[in-house]
């Protein structure tokens, strides 16, 4: 009887502690109505716009300010903002480069890991890596939620075939000469991490080889590629992404992404987004209601389901993705997107690149 006791007792304090988050989480529901809104950062994205604003609206009632551009011109903005005391996003979805470069330097985040309450996202078994993946240097202030083995670049098959493609080498023939685009590779973006990875595995010629006799269609503009590559205008995409083309396949376009080249090895990445939080935010109790459920399954599947990526959670659906893109077990991959490797060896990369192709563009 004693020892009944004794263990009903040890199990009382175990079970109120295990429970006392939703006690917290209520009252941050209640206290985010009250604020009314959640302000969003993040790039050009119709599945933001078209999926997973309207869900967390409908499960929370917390209408989303959705702010969207380059991330590098968004920091850059709020850098300026919050010099004159302005503090006017709530969370980040951005991309790793930003984070690295000056969101995480520059001190304009605070910690996201105390912010993360809901069971489901704290268990470790509902995360593929065994625990929540903190990219950053103190494991605190960048999560990282997605997964995936990367492709080369895009195609529409209706003007090039996939085995026109059996190396990287093979966009300097001739035949694909104005047929190819990509993000600006002058400034800083996917455009530019291309260009840098380019420089590091072929050398210099190669870089002046593709970037000026193969005259690619260069823009900033991400619906502007996928409009090409569906119209076949440059039927060949090194840039595009893969929420931007769902819809135009859903339309009947032939667009295949390639993945094995033989002298590109495999790589993985984390895009679209990590999510982080700005050190102050105008609504603190709603950031934390939408990084919690971005986070939850629901949140990360709405977003999978609409982008194509697989997450790093082990309770979304991944059939209706390409079996390619998704990491195998035992297999060594590139990070591309390791913090140390974006933080230095891709930030040199870039900048021999960059200097390297503005003078012969004529930027």
């Amino acid at each position: 009887m004693v020892l009944l006791l004794l263990l009903f007792v040890s199990i009382v304090p175990a079970f109120a502690q295990d429970k006392g988050w939703e006690a917290e989480w209520k009252q941050t529901l209640a206290a985010a109505k009250r604020e009314g809104r959640v302000v969003v950062v993040g790039s050009p994205d119709p599945v933001m716009r078209r999926e997973v604003i309207p869900k967390f609206t409908s499960r929370y009632g917390i209408p989303v300010e959705f702010v969207a551009g380059r991330s590098g011109e968004i920091a850059a903005r709020l850098r300026t903002e919050q010099q004159a005391g302005i503090y006017a996003v709530d969370v980040f979805m951005v991309g790793i480069g930003t984070l690295t470069r000056t969101l995480y330097p520059e001190k304009m985040l605070q910690p996201i890991k105390p912010l993360l309450v809901l069971p489901e996202v704290v268990d470790p078994s509902k995360w593929k890596n065994g625990k929540l993946w903190f990219v950053d240097p103190e494991e605190r202030y960048v999560l990282r939620v997605f997964n995936r083995v990367g492709g080369f670049l895009f195609i529409n098959t209706d003007y090039v075939k996939p085995e026109e493609f059996r190396s990287a080498k093979d966009l300097l023939n001739p035949k694909f000469r104005g047929k190819v685009s990509t993000d600006d590779p002058t400034v800083a973006g996917t455009g530019l991490n291309q260009a840098g990875e380019f420089l590091l595995a072929f050398g210099e010629e190669f870089v002046k080889r593709f970037y000026v006799d193969q005259k690619l269609g260069m823009t900033r503009d991400r619906r502007q590629m996928s409009d090409w590559l569906a119209r076949g205008t440059y039927p060949i995409c090194l840039s595009c992404r893969e929420d931007d083309l769902e819809s135009l396949r859903k339309a009947g376009f032939n667009i295949a992404e390639l993945y094995h080249l033989a002298d590109i090895g495999g790589r993985i990445g984390g895009s679209p987004w990590w999510l982080a939080v700005p050190n102050k935010t105008p609504n603190p109790n709603a950031m934390k209601v939408f990084v919690n459920w971005i986070a939850s399954q629901e949140g990360l599947e709405t977003y999978s389901r609409g982008y194509g990526n697989p997450t790093l959670r082990t309770d979304v659906d991944e059939s209706f993705i390409g079996p390619e893109s998704i990491p195998r077990r035992g297999v060594r991959y590139f990070d591309s997107h390791d913090w140390n490797w974006v933080l230095s060896g891709r930030e040199e990369a870039n900048q021999k690149a960059q200097k390297l192709i503005k003078p012969l563009l004529g930027r």
